[in-house]
This record gives C-alpha cells, sequence and structure tokens, in this order.
C-alpha cells in the first residue's frame, strides 16, 4: 500500500533528507511517520535510516564526521558511490530557500500515509466488530506528526541546552556593545535607540544595518521619515566611508563596494502613521515569498507607525510589544529608535525618565540605549551612549564615542582604554573649541570680545 514519493521529484526528495539535517525540531516531529521506503533512492533511503537511527540514541542529526564513519562501514560499492553522491546534493540543498515549504509538504504526505495504513487495517477489525480498536486506530493516525516539542525538558536536556547556543546573536558592529550584550541582538529580541530630535538615531541605526550587511546578513530597513533612495546613500556613505556630499562622484567606487559585499538590503519606505507592524508583517511575507528572508529589521522609527488607540501612552507600548512579538515570529532581531523629551537635549547622560509618550516602551525593550550629543559635542564630532537597560548583561554604563558627521560613522570605546580617554578628554575641551569657533566667527563680523 506504501506510496512513493516519485510525483514530488528528485530534487524534493533530496531536501526532505537536507531538512531533516538542518532542522532538529522538524526531525523530532516527523521521525515516528517518515519510512524509508517512501523515497525512490537506495542511497537517500540508507541516508534517511543513519539520521533515524542516530537521532534516536543521541536526540541530534548526524555530524559529517558521524556520517563519514557510517559510509566506511558499507560494503557494496555501487550503494557506497552513491550515498557519496548524495550526501553531496544533500548539503548543497541545506540552504535552498523553500525548505519551509517541503517540510510541510512532507508532513502532509507521511500523516496521510498513516491515515491509510490506519483505514486499511480497520477492515479486518470491522469484520470482528472491534470497534474501540478502529478508534484508537484512527486517532493515532490523525495524530500521527504533531508537534512533539513540549519545551525545554529540564533534567534530561542538560547537554542539549549547552551544545546548542542558547542566543544566535548577531553583532552591532561594535566590540564594546556586543560584549555588554552577550554578542549582540538575537532573534526574537527588540533593541532600541533613543535620543532627542537631530541628534543622530538614523544614522545610527543605518550604522548597525551596515554592519549586518558587511558581515553578510539580509537587512530590511523600514523608513518612516527618508526616502528610499537617501536612505540608501546613507548606507553607502557608511559601508564605504565616502563622504555624504561627494557620493555622486564616486559611483563606481560605490558599485566596487558593493560587489565585494555578501550581505543584501531592502529599504522600504512608507509615509508617517500610513502603517502598522500588521503592514510591516505583510512586506516581509513578501520578501520571504521572493526569496529575500530578512536576518535583521530595523524600524526608523516605531514612534511613526500607525496605531489604533486613542490613549497614546496605551498604544504606543502595545506598538512595541507587537514589535517583540514580529521579532519572534519572524525569528529575526529588531532594531528601532524613539524620541527622549526635549528636556533631554542638554543632558551629558539621558536616562529612562526622559524617554518621551510611554515609558511602557522601556519595559518592553530587550536593549535600551540613549544618544546624547550637546552642542559642542556636535562640533567636536563627539557623543555618549549610555546603556539604560540590558536584559544580557549589564546596564548603567556610559560609553564615549566617535561620530564623523561627514560619513555617518560612529564608533564606541570602553571608558577606560586609550581611545574611550582620549574621546572623553575631546568632549571635555568641547567647550572652548566652542568658544573659539564662536569668538572667530565674532571677529570675521568685526566685533571685538569683551
Amino acid at each position: 500500500m506504501t506510496d512513493k514519493l516519485s510525483e514530488y521529484g528528485y530534487g524534493f526528495q533530496v531536501k526532505v533528507i537536507a531538512a531533516l539535517f538542518t532542522d532538529r525540531l522538524f526531525l523530532q516531529q516527523i521521525a515516528d511517520i517518515i519510512q524509508s521506503d517512501y523515497f525512490e533512492s537506495d542511497a537517500n533511503s540508507w541516508v534517511l535510516d543513519v539520521v533515524l537511527r542516530h537521532f534516536r540514541e543521541y536526540k541530534t542529526p548526524p555530524t559529517k564526521d558521524v556520517l563519514k564513519v557510517k559510509v566506511t562501514e558499507i560494503e557494496n560499492d555501487i550503494l557506497k558511490t552513491a550515498v557519496l553522491e548524495q550526501l553531496k546534493e544533500i548539503f548543497r540543498y541545506m540552504e535552498s530557500d523553500d525548505l519551509s515549504f517541503v517540510k510541510d509538504e512532507i508532513l502532509r504526505f507521511c500523516k496521510n500515509q498513516e491515515i491509510k495504513r490506519a483505514i486499511m487495517d480497520s477492515v479486518s477489525l470491522l469484520k470482528m466488530g472491534n470497534y474501540d480498536e478502529i478508534k484508537t486506530k484512527i486517532d493515532g493516525a490523525m495524530k500521527a506528526g504533531s508537534d512533539t516539542n513540549i519545551g525545554l525538558e529540564y533534567k534530561k536536556d542538560v547537554s542539549l541546552r549547552y551544545e546548542e547556543a542558547a542566543r544566535d546573536t548577531m553583532t552591532t558592529g561594535w566590540d564594546v556593545i556586543d560584549d555588554l550584550m552577550d554578542g549582540g541582538l538575537a532573534p526574537g529580541e527588540l533593541g532600541v535607540v533613543m535620543a532627542p530630535a537631530g541628534i543622530g538615531k538614523s544614522w545610527l541605526l543605518i550604522n548597525i544595518g551596515a554592519n549586518a550587511i558587511k558581515a553578510g546578513k539580509t537587512v530590511i530597513h523600514y523608513t518612516l521619515e527618508l526616502n528610499e533612495n537617501y536612505v540608501g546613500q546613507r548606507y553607502d556613505s557608511v559601508i564605504t566611508g565616502i563622504n555624504a556630499q561627494n557620493l555622486k562622484n564616486h559611483q563606481e567606487d560605490i558599485e566596487d563596494k558593493m560587489s565585494s559585499i555578501s550581505g543584501d538590503l531592502v529599504v522600504k519606505y512608507y509615509p508617517t502613521k500610513s502603517v502598522g507592524v500588521m503592514g510591516l508583517k505583510a512586506h516581509i511575507e513578501k520578501t520571504i515569498m521572493l526569496g529575500r528572508k530578512p536576518d535583521i529589521v530595523i524600524v526608523d522609527y516605531a514612534d511613526l507607525l500607525k496605531v489604533n488607540q486613542k490613549d497614546k501612552h496605551v498604544a504606543l507600548e502595545e506598538l512595541y510589544e507587537d514589535l517583540r512579538g514580529m521579532a519572534g515570529e519572524y525569528d529575526v532581531p529588531v532594531w528601532t529608535a524613539t524620541q527622549a523629551n526635549r528636556s533631554a537635549l542638554e543632558e551629558d547622560v539621558i536616562e529612562a525618565d526622559k524617554i518621551a509618550s510611554s515609558y511602557g516602551k522601556v519595559m518592553v525593550s530587550d536593549f535600551l540605549m540613549s544618544l546624547s550629543r550637546k552642542v559642542e559635542d556636535k562640533m567636536s564630532g563627539t557623543g555618549r551612549g549610555h546603556v539604560i537597560k540590558n536584559r544580557f548583561g549589564p546596564d548603567g554604563i556610559t560609553l564615549p564615542c566617535k561620530i564623523n558627521t561627514n560619513n555617518g560613522q560612529f564608533q564606541f570605546f570602553e571608558p577606560q582604554t586609550t581611545q574611550g580617554k582620549q574621546t572623553t578628554q575631546i568632549m571635555k575641551s568641547g567647550e572652548n573649541i566652542m568658544k573659539k569657533n564662536l569668538a572667530q566667527k565674532f571677529k570675521d563680523l568685526g566685533g571685538t570680545l569683551g
């Protein structure tokens, strides 16, 4: 009665095996209902048997080293050659964009086989009038392939929680911040940058996106203020180091740089308050369908998203909750920004009480950092990043930073390092720089200072 997977084609069958190697939870779900005789190829059947036996004993897919040992045990030279070739194909298909579809389809196929088998077995039971057994068989078949992952089994999964990284973090590009965050922001987490208007929130978010692109990641950047091309130019400036004013004269250099980086970027503009989190999710679905699944999402910035609540405080808190939920749903880190109130403009260090509109934003975020730049900081190219909240490490730490206003590049330093001390010293002398500049301007106008 067993049906084959021949109707799905060769590539589909290889991708099924590839999915077993890349998704342990999927393997756990399907292990009891997938059978080697569903596959047309003897090599695929052999690999599947090895995967299932190894998983049942060790609760994890076999590694390449395990497979090498198992292949040496094959006595049939023809089968051994076929298996080696098949393994090459399997590892090549592990990066396929349609593995999610393949997993859904093979689960449906295997469940249908279980139901067919239960119906056939029930014929003889029907003749005997054994209705309770028929119900048991049909119920079991209907539950086949259900998600068997109940969560972390604390006492049982000790080794597992240390073999697999608890957080698969993505770098911000700044070592000092990554260290504080235990590696960076991970999928399902929300990072927030807070600053008053005109301080550089958008540039800071672009730095995070640019560093992700240089690390080979795919970034979706939503902009609710600046148009797409202008945001793209800012990325050009941060990635290449070319001054923003001179980008038009260096288009060939920009194209050369683009060809040397492996990451990718999609910039999508929405007018202010024209789209909510549901609209962002619809756009992410579209990009996934087109083979551009994001590794990180940047929203510039969340306060400008559409909300339905009339109560602004409640609406903003729910908005940030929805953003964090989106991060979990699509298994990506999400970075955004929020406004600090006007009283924060002349603060050396901006604390949580300066956040505009709703303190609930602080409670929802996993990592919250403020950026302060007083007038003298703008003149000396400096600023202060202050870690307000950090679920992954220490907070309450202020980091001196250098900001190149020509190309938008940010650098953060530990306060006690040589560069950190130098930057702090520049900050302290910023007031003198401002006075000298004002005096020079006054002198140029023909005046004198008393």
